[in-house]
């Protein structure tokens, strides 16, 4: 169970982190992220988590928006994550 919770916290984190990673390239980038290399790699690693909060949100969000709701999605996912490790541990000593 703690291997799961583990492996899930690292993978919650670590998509959390390439969606910062493909926001600051997108910054950087200033108007040519489209032939960035780099910004569709992390799109195509982090799309799994962006399609699946486009099919939860409703219609009414704009496309443009679903990215920062799937990090702020990710970011609390990510705290639960810690707060459940968290709880486990001091259970178990």
């Amino acid at each position: 169970m703690e291997f799961a919770l583990t492996l899930t916290h690292e993978l919650v984190k670590f998509a959390g982190l390439l969606l910062i990673g493909q926001f600051l390239v997108y910054v950087m980038s200033f108007g040519r992220h489209d032939t960035n290399p780099v910004y569709k790699a992390m799109r195509f690693l982090t799309s799994p988590v962006v399609k699946s909060v486009r099919l939860i949100t409703p219609a009414k969000i704009d496309d443009r928006h679903v990215p920062f709701v799937s990090f702020l999605l990710l970011f609390w996912a990510w705290v639960l994550l810690i707060v459940v490790r968290l709880d486990m541990a001091q259970g178990s000593i």
